[in-house]
């Protein structure tokens, strides 16, 4: 056991952890599940990035109803979470129940588009200036901003480059404002949803700003997520405005980029097909 960390838990809650097991999915520093002799377990996560903003997306996506892990401590450095039981098994019940929680989420709405802070993507730092105008946010502070972090970091070809900007030059033509900002998630996949019998027990790990909420139901589609039974149930709950077949690669361009930051290969080629798609 980390004698350290089990130091810094036993710090914050006042109790000893009896044992600290180290949890898969820590994509941002490294998650353990903190056991305790006499109170329920908690998940620990350390890490670089600054966990403090985890900590407020959590407390403000669960303030507006979904369900996320309780925090119980946060600091820069040391994120203290209820543990949460779960697995990774998407059924059509799950995928049922998660449409409801998301279209919830994404009644609530602000007077415009960004968020109080700015917000992280894994360790990627997400700008959330407050802005009037969803496209405008979508092409300065989403793709401009994605494309040239990737191609700063040696990731993304100046051809590639150019041809995002490309299309943000055609996001007026591209993409249509909603009728209001929604909350959204912001990272909503296969890991960081957990099911236990037949509902979504948790969603982890937000990247969350107000948006438009199809770009969150473009990265579920993207990532294979959740299928037509999501999807189906979504448009019931909250309808799907017509031509998000149309916008869904546009929105698709984001994590693309930051998948080419993060990791390179393939993802420069899944970008530059879905420029192809696009007529880019």
């Amino acid at each position: 056991m980390p004698t350290d960390l089990a130091d810094r838990v036993a710090d914050r809650t006042g109790d000893r952890p009896t044992a600290l097991v180290e949890l898969d999915g820590g994509e941002i520093g490294t998650v353990y599940r903190v056991d305790f002799a006499d109170r329920d377990p908690l998940v620990a996560k350390t890490g670089e990035t600054p966990l403090s903003v985890e900590s407020e997306m959590l407390t403000h996506l669960g303030d507006a109803g979904l369900p996320v892990p309780a925090v119980e401590s946060a600091t820069d450095d040391l994120l203290l979470l209820e543990y949460v039981e779960g697995d990774a098994e998407i059924s059509p019940s799950v995928e049922r129940d998660a449409a409801d929680h998301l279209a919830a989420l994404h009644r609530t709405t602000a007077p415009a588009f960004g968020f109080e802070r700015d917000t992280l993507t894994g360790t990627l730092r997400q700008p959330n200036p407050w802005t009037d105008s969803w496209v405008a946010f979508y092409r300065d502070r989403r793709l401009r901003y994605a494309a040239e972090v990737a191609r700063d970091a040696g990731r993304l070809t100046p051809a590639l480059h150019e041809r995002v900007l490309s299309v943000a030059e055609d996001c007026d033509a591209l993409l249509v404002e909603p009728d209001a900002p929604s909350l959204i998630h912001g990272d909503v996949w296969t890991n960081n949803v957990l099911a236990r019998d037949g509902r979504v027990a948790a969603f982890l790990d937000p990247a969350t700003y107000y948006a438009h909420a199809e770009v969150e139901l473009a990265y579920v589609d993207w990532t294979d997520t959740f299928g037509d039974v999501f999807f189906d149930r979504y448009d019931a709950r909250r309808g799907i405005d017509p031509g998000f077949d149309e916008r869904r690669d546009v929105y698709v361009l984001y994590p693309l980029l930051v998948h080419v930051y993060y990791f390179g290969d393939p993802y420069p080629d899944r970008l530059a097909g879905t420029l192809d798609r696009l007529g880019y």
